[in-house]
């Protein structure tokens, strides 16, 4: 008997001749393996199936995809299939093409299925289907910065993030859409993490070598803590620290700031976020060094210092700890290539 299985989701992937077959069949996999393929390795776990997945289209007659790979959908929107979850994945699109008016049943068929309660997942030119649907209008989102003029041009109701990979559109997380090509990565171990649990997405993580793509974020921490809570109070205090997490009188201030007692608002932020207001705030400065350490050539005393912490040795050992790595461990792994392999940089090293 496995105690404490998580329910059941069902799952559709919609699949339309401009989808990349890579992100279809790859989210198809991962979330088919999740549950079962890191235990029947590893056994340290009875396997389960948390997701019941498969693919959706406008028909159900058998079709060829982007780079002619062949889709037999399991189901099609106008039999009307059950489902918790729908991921619309990457479709082959210029950046200047227009899709209006290509799949208006469709478009139709989205908005019933988020109205009626599912919740709505796009990956990167996935989301220009969102916005055509109307989903997006006034709501933030995402996708490869290669479309910000399209959606500037075709959808201006929509506030583009390009620099984001993982944009909530609603609080409640019920719409999310996620960046560029591989960010079908980030939204699998997202899904996973937001319905089965947090260790089976490392668990996913580890056995594909799937890496989050985000902007110096730690995998899942804030991916996961952002979406679950709807207190206005708490989510006053996120903002008030992301905006002032380099303040050294951080915690107070925004205690402070909440207008509440200091054992309330701590309890209620821990209640509501899964972590304290000081790991918060620590995960927001060590992201902050990450993206130094990632862009710039700092020495890590003055990314230290950047991040807020004047004790570099205790920041080390921050680091360490929240990463696995050591600051310049981590600046050697993620350093972009182009600076890595530059002449300048080959002469110095010899």
């Amino acid at each position: 008997m496995v105690l404490n299985q998580p329910k059941v989701t069902r799952v559709l992937i919609l699949a339309l001749p401009e989808t990349a077959g890579s992100a279809l069949y790859g989210m198809v996999d991962v979330l088919m393996a999740t549950g079962t393929l890191w235990q029947t390795l590893v056994g340290d776990s009875v396997p389960f199936r948390p997701f019941d997945v498969g693919i959706v289209s406008v028909t159900r007659s058998p079709f060829h995809c982007g780079h002619g790979i062949p889709v037999e959908p399991e189901c099609a929107i106008d039999e009307d299939p059950p489902l918790d979850v729908l991921i619309l994945p990457e479709i082959w699109l210029g950046p200047d093409e227009d899709i209006g008016g290509r799949y208006d049943v469709l478009m139709a068929w989205i908005n019933r299925k988020y109205r009626e309660g599912a919740t709505v997942y796009s990956a990167c030119s996935g989301s220009v289907l969102l916005a055509e649907s109307g989903l997006l209008d006034h709501c933030e989102a995402t996708s490869h910065w290669g479309y910000q003029e399209l959606f500037r041009t075709r959808y201006p109701k929509v506030r583009f993030r390009p620099e984001a990979n993982l944009v909530y559109a609603h609080p409640g997380g019920r719409l999310v859409t996620a960046g560029g090509t591989t960010s079908w990565h980030d939204l699998a171990l997202h899904i996973i993490a937001r319905y089965v649990g947090i260790g089976e997405a490392m668990r996913i993580a580890k056995v594909y070598l799937l890496k989050w793509h985000g902007e110096g974020q730690l995998p899942f921490t804030g991916l996961v803590r952002r979406t679950h809570h709807a207190d206005s109070a708490v989510r006053r205090c996120e903002e008030w620290l992301r905006e002032n997490y380099r303040d050294a009188n951080a915690v107070t201030r925004m205690v402070r700031a909440s207008g509440l007692p200091e054992r309330t608002i701590k309890r209620r932020f821990k209640a509501a976020t899964g972590v304290s207001i000081m790991g918060y705030l620590q995960n927001l400065r060590i992201e902050q060094a990450k993206r130094a350490l990632e862009q710039g050539d700092l020495s890590v005393e003055a990314v230290s210092l950047e991040a807020g912490y004047e004790d570099v040795s205790f920041f080390r050992r921050l680091f360490k700890r929240l990463t696995g790595l050591t600051p310049g461990e981590y600046r050697r792994m993620f350093r972009p290539l182009t600076v890595e392999n530059s002449p300048d940089r080959s002469q110095r090293i010899q």
